[in-house]
């Protein structure tokens, strides 16, 4: 937090320490006579800027939305995982909701810190591997009309491809190049407005101020949201929180 505040300050003091250089430097009624190429010029660039912005918001939001819905959706296959096991009778069954429980565990404790450096830990891994082949034992023994044994089955195969998915997501970033854009873009806009000629010193520091403030304060924002597991903007493990409670709850039936 400290971080983008301090981002956000160094932007507008650089905006404004721009502003009084083109002061300096020219004055206000030769600026004046070409507020009107000015102001079509930052029309422009304004409107083309605010589309790009108003995107990669909208991206890096939708984005981080599908990261937390896809976390709840793993966590829903593993506790279906383990309430299936339960109506299996099989002696693996057990074993499955251990390994449940144990798949939870890994992911609040050691793997969720994880992520924040793009990571994933092999237990988890391991642990997907070993319901695979439980799964495929029980299934092997079933019978062919056994319900249970399918439905295992189908909510592992989801388990494995969430699982994927988060793996995924938790490296996914904007491409440098977009950042790019995005922060040229910015410094363009903000330049361009600096070279209004306006009688009002105070006003135009004012006009700088607010559009350099509000710039700065988006780009931050898309930082923060554009990685979900390591940004401010975190995916919060509520799914594995819920299923956690799940199984204690079903401990003590």
């Amino acid at each position: 937090m400290f971080i983008n505040v301090l981002i956000i300050v160094a932007c507008v003091g650089g905006a404004i320490l721009f502003l009084l250089l083109v002061t300096r430097t020219s004055t206000v009624p030769a600026r004046r006579e070409f507020n009107d190429f000015t102001s079509t010029v930052v029309a422009v660039i304004g409107t083309v800027y605010a589309v790009i912005l108003a995107f990669t918001l909208s991206g890096v939001w939708s984005m981080a939305q599908q990261a937390q819905a896809n976390e709840e959706q793993e966590a829903n296959a593993l506790v279906n995982v383990f309430r299936i096991a339960s109506q299996l009778r099989d002696p693996n069954a057990n074993r499955i909701q251990e390994l449940c429980v144990r798949y939870a565990d890994n992911t609040l404790q050691h793997e969720w810190s994880a992520m924040e450096a793009a990571q994933m830990t092999p237990e988890g891994a391991d642990i997907i591997n070993q319901l695979w082949i439980l799964t495929g034992q029980s299934q092997a023994q079933a019978r062919p009309d056994a319900i249970a044994a399918y439905q295992l089955m189908e909510e592992l195969r989801g388990l494995t491809q969430y699982r994927r998915l988060r793996a995924m997501q938790s490296r996914e970033h904007l491409p440098r190049i977009l950042w790019a854009v995005l922060i040229a873009g910015g410094i363009i806009t903000v330049g361009a407005g600096c070279f209004f000629g306006v009688n009002n010193f105070g006003f135009h520091l004012a006009q700088v101020f607010v559009l350099t403030f509000l710039i700065s304060l988006v780009l931050v924002a898309i930082a923060d949201i554009d990685r979900p597991y390591q940004g401010l903007v975190k995916v919060e493990p509520t799914g594995f929180n819920f299923a956690i409670q799940t199984f204690h709850s079903f401990a003590k039936q």
